[in-house]
This record gives C-alpha cells, sequence and structure tokens, in this order.
C-alpha cells in the first residue's frame, strides 16, 4: 500500500489494528508486532503507528512498556471517546476539568451506594476493589478493572441519570491512569477500600469523604504533572 498522509490515515489505521488484534486474534496480555512490523502491515509510516497506538493507549486497548513493547490490554475501546475529548490537546487541561466534575458528581454517588446496595451488589464491589488491589500489587495493569470499579458504584446508586454519566467517570479514569502511570499505588489502594468499606457498613458520610480524600490526591497529581510540564515548555 503506498504509504500516505498520517493525518488522514491514523483513524482508519485505528480501525485495522483493532480488526487485527480481534481477528488474528492477539489476546489480551500478549504483545503486538513492533512499529517497523505494523507499518509494513498497514502500508503506513511508522509515524501513523505511533499516532495510532497513542489513541488506542488513550482508550484502554494497548499498553506501550517501555524497553519492552507494546501489548494488549483491552479487546473493547473502554469509552470510544463518546464525550469528544480526543481532540483536546492538553491532557492536564483535560484531566484536571474531568476530576473537577467528578469531585461535583462521585462524593455524592457514593453516598448513593452506600444507602442502596445490595448485599450482593456489595460482595460484587469488594470483589471489584481486591481486583484493582491485586493487580496494582502484581504490578500489573489495573486500569480496565478500576473504570469497573468506579462504574459499579455508580450503578449501585440506583439512580438511572448518574448510569447515564458513567462515561464522563470511564474517561476520568483512563485520562487520569495514562498520564501518573501508577504513581498514587498506595493512596489509590488505601482510599478505594476506605471507600469500598464504608459503602459495604452503609456509612453514607465515611463513603462520601473517602471519595473526596480519593479524587483530590488524583487532582494534586494532576496538578504537580502539569507544573512540571509547564516549566520544561519554559
Amino acid at each position: 500500500m503506498e504509504k500516505k498522509s498520517r493525518e488522514l490515515l491514523a483513524p482508519h489505521v485505528e480501525e485495522e489494528l483493532m480488526d487485527y488484534i480481534l481477528h488474528t486474534p492477539v489476546k489480551i496480555g500478549e504483545k503486538l508486532p513492533n512499529e517497523f512490523e505494523l507499518a509494513e502491515l498497514f502500508g503506513v509510516g511508522r509515524s501513523t503507528v505511533r499516532e495510532t497506538v497513542k489513541s488506542l493507549v488513550s482508550k484502554g486497548v494497548l499498553e506501550v512498556r517501555r524497553g519492552s513493547g507494546t501489548y494488549v490490554i483491552g479487546t473493547n475501546r473502554l469509552e470510544d471517546d463518546p464525550l469528544g475529548l480526543s481532540g483536546f490537546t492538553d491532557k492536564y487541561e483535560l484531566a484536571l476539568d474531568l476530576c473537577n466534575v467528578r469531585l461535583m458528581l462521585e462524593p455524592e454517588i457514593a453516598m448513593l451506594a452506600s444507602e442502596n446496595a445490595t448485599d450482593e451488589e456489595k460482595a460484587e464491589l469488594k470483589r471489584l476493589c481486591d481486583e484493582v488491589e491485586n493487580l496494582y500489587l502484581a504490578g500489573e495493569n489495573h486500569l480496565q478493572k478500576d473504570v469497573e470499579f468506579h462504574t459499579y458504584i455508580a450503578r449501585c446508586s440506583k439512580n438511572k441519570v448518574i448510569e447515564k454519566l458513567v462515561p464522563i467517570i470511564q474517561s476520568a479514569v483512563i485520562t487520569f491512569v495514562n498520564l501518573t502511570h501508577r504513581q498514587l499505588k498506595d493512596e489509590t489502594i488505601d482510599t478505594h477500600r476506605a471507600i469500598t468499606d464504608a459503602i459495604l457498613n452503609g456509612d453514607s458520610a465515611g463513603a462520601k469523604y473517602a471519595m473526596i480524600m480519593h479524587l483530590n490526591y488524583n487532582r494534586q497529581m494532576i496538578l504537580k504533572k502539569q507544573a512540571k510540564a509547564q516549566q520544561k515548555n519554559e
């Protein structure tokens, strides 16, 4: 195939790469061919491959491991950008805006979950909390389970409108994890556990303030990374 403009090709190549992953198939945890091989496979330049991989990393499909390669971590694009956020060039500003929206929503969502979750739902929430923690401690990718954890809390609220807001939460978690790369491991494990315990105990105030603490850790990390990025550009 003749080499073409990467700006025009990247979205098309993303679909081709997704088809390749699904139909080869490349299983979750397996490594993709290297950048050169992918460029040859799809008949495009390596810069187009880099843009495509970057996009699928942001959507929770791929993970780039420095010195090792690119691995499949999911076979569904977690959000497929329903909010139209992929066009934002300043990812720190986007992450901060998303975190601020989460602070408006998720503490109250956690309160509702603590009041409305059934015993069966509480057991599932605990399982998800355990899975995220185990993945973190094992040094494995926790992104999908982290998204599932926060999504499940929203569903436990029993508020149908809140369920429609889940893509905001999903997009925020994905954006944050991709920017910070496990830098808040201990804080995330501790606050996830505090949120879960409060919901399991029907402690609405505890659930609210544990969620605020969790999100504030995230917000402060985004601000620090944003400041460092700005210093480098000065």
